[in-house]
């Protein structure tokens, strides 16, 4: 398969693969039903799977493999294997709930059911949308066939992730470029994460002095948390990185290596960029499925309740994650904090209660700075700090680095999926005994 209909058919813009399933011997009604095999939909499931048993849920998921994504970012700077990063679906499926190894294609709120690519019509008491985004390489002229040639990489997907590292390792001289792109985006410090990874990379390796960096992104700030965005302007000063502001990229011509970026202050004014290496944050957008369906807000996002996650005009039906409008920052992390604050929400709904628990908008974004050091920014619905540990957070430090690397993995793996981790809060709790 070639790398443009792998690529194709992972962000959904093309046709995608069928998985085909028995239509008559498997159940087709469940209590619980979860449309999504990424992180919030494993998590409430292991959390529904206790409350409910297995056998009264099911999740519906066409992926052979379960991707950890944050760790794209040090796939993509050399430093994780990008196999390190991923499992089977179906081994963090937890067991006994039911995996439906197909497509969603329709949602129908009104009569509690659910399409699939193969037909299959399921219906459910309860439903829990967990569908992500998706990305849209293909908005960007010139792209996804672009990532054909070198010098090209982008962290957002599994087949180009390895691409950015032989970016990196290849550079020799000239223009390294990244971007970020004028819409909603998943792990909002991803873009300038590689671009701090690559600044040390070409340190070691003796290259900088022959390289310029760029980071052209479309938001106005550096990032959306000043206390944050006050030390990464530190670190790009210290760093002599070049950071253009409202600058979005619209085409790649990467026969020639270059980049083409509309300044959205002055509509039509361009600028080209010849580039060694660049990074492509894709566009991206919510689920068509959702987008389709009775159960979007006007952008096409899943219309929750940001207090309680529970959907606005069918109290029957939830969501988590990427795919809702919760405003706060799309992360891992969030979905974390949501998974706790969701299955309270569920608890006192089957039992004709009103929630009590409200999500605050939590979210961390590790913001990896080098090879070593992360400014760990954690923040709520009003970008206003919301930190875990007892030291400034906006500084650059070693621990937090471990953290990212090491520790969350494996919170995500044996805590996050097996709804056993639900946020800071566990850190907080030991923080307080260790100080009393």
């Amino acid at each position: 398969m070639s790398m443009m209909a792998a690529l194709c058919r992972s962000v959904g813009f093309c046709a995608a693969h069928l998985h085909t399933t028995s239509r008559s011997s498997a159940k087709q009604h469940y209590k619980m039903l979860v449309l999504g095999g990424g992180s919030g939909g494993i998590a409430m499931s292991a959390r529904m799977k206790r409350m409910l048993g297995a056998e009264n849920v099911a999740v519906v998921e066409p992926s052979e493999m379960h991707y950890y994504q944050p760790l794209w970012t040090l796939v993509g700077a050399g430093a994780k294997t990008v196999a390190s990063s991923g499992r089977p679906t179906s081994s963090v499926i937890p067991s006994g709930v039911r995996l439906v190894k197909s497509k969603v294609e329709e949602i129908n709120p009104d009569t509690n059911t659910v399409r699939t690519d193969d037909g299959t019509k399921m219906s459910y008491d309860y439903l829990i949308v967990a569908l992500g985004l998706q990305l849209h390489f293909e908005k960007i002229k010139g792209l996804p066939e672009g990532f054909e040639h070198p010098k090209i990489g982008s962290n957002y997907s599994v087949e180009t992730v390895e691409k950015t590292w032989a970016a990196l390792k290849t550079f020799k001289e000239g223009n390294a470029v990244f971007s970020f792109p004028n819409t909603p985006v998943k792990c909002a410090g991803a873009p300038q994460k590689i671009m701090y990874l690559s600044d040390a990379f070409l340190r070691k390796t003796a290259k900088r002095a022959k390289a310029n960096i760029v980071y052209n992104t479309s938001l106005p700030v550096i990032f959306g948390v000043k206390k944050y965005a006050d030390s990464l302007w530190d670190i790009v000063k210290q760093r002599d990185i070049e950071v253009n502001l409202r600058q979005n990229l619209i085409e790649v011509r990467a026969d020639k290596q270059e980049a083409v970026f509309e300044n959205l202050d002055k509509p039509g004014e361009i600028t080209v960029f010849q580039y060694d290496m660049l990074h492509v944050t894709p566009p991206m957008g919510p689920n068509s499925v959702i987008k389709g369906s009775l159960l979007a807000d006007e952008a096409g996002w899943l219309d929750v309740d940001k207090e309680n996650l529970q959907h606005k005009r069918y109290p029957n039906v939830f969501g988590i994650g990427d795919c809702t409008n919760l405003p706060t920052s799309k992360t891992a992390a969030a979905v974390a904090a949501q998974s706790a604050i969701l299955n309270r929400t569920i608890k006192k709904i089957l039992k004709n209660e009103k929630p009590d628990k409200k999500y605050d908008g939590y979210t961390s974004c590790p913001l990896v700075t080098s090879y070593n050091t992360v400014i760990l920014a954690e923040f709520d619905y009003n970008g206003q700090p919301l930190e875990t540990f007892p030291i400034n957070q906006a500084k650059e430090r070693r621990l937090m680095y471990h953290m990212k690397a090491d520790v969350m993995p494996h919170l995500y793996w044996h805590g996050l999926l097996r709804g056993l981790w639900g946020g800071p809060e566990p850190f907080r709790k030991l923080l307080h005994l260790g100080m009393k």
